[in-house]
């Protein structure tokens, strides 16, 4: 090869050497300085997998983030017990509160475990009720479910209670107690000799309770299984009382009141229902908003009512509402607590003339 091409080729190869070391050098230069501007920053390859150090900051942010999680996680019951824990001053430290915890407030104030509190004035407003009821002029207080078999021996006044409260389901208690009564006349206040009857005499015999050919059925099929499972006596338990065809809560927790003195609830039929709502005293859980049936009313009362009100409340409030607050035009005016009371004069006592005209017209 001609000298100069070789002097040539060394100098290009002598560059190009020397463009490198320029440009480690100048990379050295900017890795120096950037450590220079910020110490503590770390030098990190770029692979597929990359374990990145937490500062102490962003660490404590990080356990909080999973404590918070794990109060969200909790069941109802212990959501309870969670609820007093005042956050962290640093959870509030950039001037917004935790989502999380936002959530978790709105959660627990319709939580079932939270206590109910009680209705404004329903003391003032039961003692003004039962002031009312001293008279004992309404039919339950002399035909009720509780005056059946009243001279009977124990056991067999149980069954007697179970019968008439049976027929008593959309029936006037005046009707059940004449149906008791011939029941009673013809020694059919018995499960024996109610299994030997046929079902339509039976069903003569009980006539004009409401549905009283199912009720003679329902009758039948009982008093046979209290002969069979339970020696002629009636079930002890709500459970028990519950299987039997035609006994719905109110009356299994009548029965257990009066047959076994064993309160396990309130007993609420439509005049407990009507009247409870009108008073203010029951909502829908987690709502305001008037409960819709008898066994959302009994949940509700006995959220706040105490215990030793729950068996008086039924025959309390059904007399009441069979004499002065009535299903329809209820009679406010007579009424001692028509002060306290939020639904006072709200329907009607007497169709107003004018209004009675225009639809007339």
């Amino acid at each position: 090869m001609p000298l100069a091409l070789l002097a040539r080729a060394a100098l290009s190869s002598t560059s190009s050497s020397i463009a490198m070391a320029t440009t480690r050098s100048s990379s050295r230069v900017l890795r120096a300085s950037r450590a220079e501007l910020n110490p503590g920053a770390k030098e990190v390859k770029r692979e597929s997998s990359v374990s990145f150090d937490l500062t102490k900051t962003e660490a404590v942010a990080s356990m909080r983030s999973k404590n918070v999680k794990r109060v969200l996680e909790v069941t109802g019951e212990n959501i309870k017990k969670e609820v007093d824990i005042v956050p962290d001053i640093e959870d509030f430290r950039y001037g917004k509160a935790s989502p999380s915890l936002v959530r978790l407030e709105k959660k627990v104030r319709v939580s079932s475990a939270i206590k109910v509190g009680s209705p404004e004035n329903w003391e003032a407003i039961l003692k003004g009720i039962k002031n009312m009821r001293l008279s004992g002029e309404a039919p339950v207080d002399t035909k009720g479910c509780e005056k059946a078999g009243s001279l009977l021996p124990p056991k067999e006044r149980r069954f007697a209670v179970l019968i008439s409260t049976m027929m008593s389901s959309q029936t006037k208690d005046e009707v059940t107690h004449a149906a008791v009564e011939r029941l009673s006349e013809k020694g059919l206040l018995d499960p024996d000799a109610i299994v030997r009857t046929d079902e339509a005499t039976l069903a003569n015999l009980i006539k004009p309770v409401g549905f009283y050919q199912r009720k003679a059925k329902f009758i039948k099929e009982a008093s046979k299984i209290c002969l069979e499972r339970f020696g002629g006596d009636i079930p002890d338990s709500l459970n028990e009382l519950l299987a039997l065809k035609g006994v719905g809560p109110k009356m299994a927790h009548l029965v257990m009141s009066i047959a076994w003195k064993n309160t396990q609830g309130i007993c609420v039929d439509t005049h407990v229902h009507r009247i409870s709502n009108r008073l203010g005293w029951v909502f829908r859980e987690g709502t305001k908003q008037r409960t819709t049936t008898p066994e959302q009313t009994r949940m509700s009362l006995e959220k706040w009512l105490p215990k030793d009100e729950w068996e008086p409340i039924n025959p309390l409030l059904v007399g009441f509402g069979q004499t002065i607050c009535t299903p329809l035009r209820p009679k406010c005016d007579m009424c001692g607590i028509n002060n306290i009371c939020p639904s006072a004069f709200k329907e009607s006592s007497s169709p107003n003339p004018k209004q009675k005209k225009m639809r007339s017209s």
